[in-house]
């Protein structure tokens, strides 16, 4: 069982029922994972750990609210998830029949919104999203401790690599240290020397780690996400690629420096393509995405010069612009105070950025 504050779970429906009254609805129903863990402030519906969809939906109507699931998920969800505490009521039907969506019709009685393609819902998705994105005061504070908690476990798992031993094995340790701290991942990347530069997206192979190594992570601790990049070099860090490093470090703080509440996330683009340019690689951009928002999922959308997103206070976002060889990596929270990085350096060395009149912690790739 976990521990919740019944003032987030009611912000949490408060905000659904503002959507109800927007888009004249009498129930929504959420069944994607993401949307159960953000409901109720970190409930686990998911058995398969790659699933989007869980085993249990959340239906909040005008005057009620319910879990729905099979039989099967019915005791954990009560004394391990702690839905009942939370107000809802479980409703549930024999595993062996296909009922979910006449209980839900019958319980919404009328006009029903729901987060995916659902039997006689609305897909209403595009507007329960941005309901999870600005993070409330109790999101906040856990997610601060994860960010670190996952920048420690991160680094100490770097650190104890060697060479001569395969991506997959550090993958391994990476994975059983997290597990250990009540986190799993969405994804985890351990690249060697050459397959650093050449794949983007370097899921860990049988590749003997010789002189460089890079290890990506997006953790997840009952539903919140976060997103960090780490680099260990053997010996001597080559002057070449201790200047791209620098210079993608600068365009990841132009990028931080940019993401102010009520701005469009689409400056922060334009700020992405204007560093790149200044430090003399204004095509690296077209390599690989930039980053975006993060919270509940991994990336709740990908910033482009396209995008409508307007950024919200208290927004997570890890941005990750990358220059071949090289990537830039951490979680952050966009304040009216400022931009703040969560997942500073906690055993690595700290690397100091500026940009726009904000200081940023950022690390140094270690050399081992």
């Amino acid at each position: 069982m976990f521990e919740f504050n019944q003032d987030e779970i009611a912000e949490k429906k408060r905000r659904i029922h503002s959507l109800l009254e927007q888009r004249n609805l009498s129930a929504v129903y959420l069944k994607k994972s993401s949307n159960f863990a953000w409901v109720t402030a970190g409930g686990y519906s998911i058995v398969g750990l790659g699933t989007e969809v869980g085993i249990a939906g959340v239906l909040i109507t005008r005057n009620k609210e319910y879990v729905i699931c099979n039989n099967i998920e019915t005791l954990r969800l009560e004394r391990e998830e702690g839905v009942v505490r939370q107000g809802y009521e479980i409703v549930s039907f024999p595993w062996n029949e296909d009922r979910e969506a006449k209980i839900v019709a019958d319980l919404a009685g009328g006009a029903v919104g729901a987060d995916m393609g659902f039997p006689g819902a609305t897909d209403v998705s595009s507007a329960i999203n941005p309901l999870r994105y600005s993070l409330t005061p109790w999101e906040v504070e856990r997610l601060k401790v994860q960010a670190l908690e996952t920048s420690r476990i991160a680094e100490e798992t770097a650190l104890g690599i060697r060479p001569g031993e395969e991506e997959r094995a550090v993958v391994g340790r990476l994975s059983e240290k997290l597990w250990k701290a009540g986190m799993d991942f969405i994804v985890a990347f351990c690249a060697a020397d050459e397959r650093i530069g050449l794949y983007r997206h370097a899921i860990a192979t049988d590749k003997k780690i010789e002189k460089r190594a890079m290890i990506s992570v997006n953790s997840r601790k009952r539903g919140l996400i976060v997103s960090i990049t780490r680099f260990v070099q053997f010996g001597k860090l080559p002057a070449d690629l201790a200047k791209r490093y620098e210079d993608n470090v600068y365009v990841d703080s132009a990028m931080m420096a940019a993401t102010i509440p009520g701005r469009p996330a689409s400056e922060v683009f334009a700020a992405a393509l204007k560093a790149y340019a200044e430090k003399g690689y204004p095509g690296e951009y077209r390599l690989h995405h930039q980053g975006g928002s993060i919270g509940y999922f991994g990336r709740d959308y990908k910033a482009t010069a396209a995008t409508k997103d307007i950024i919200q206070e208290n927004q997570a976002f890890t941005w990750n612009p990358s220059i071949t060889g090289v990537k830039s990596e951490d979680t952050m929270l966009a304040t009216s105070a400022g931009p703040i990085v969560l997942s500073t350096p906690v055993l690595f060395p700290e690397f100091k950025a500026s940009y726009g009149g904000y200081n940023f912690s950022r690390p140094a790739i270690m050399e081992l």
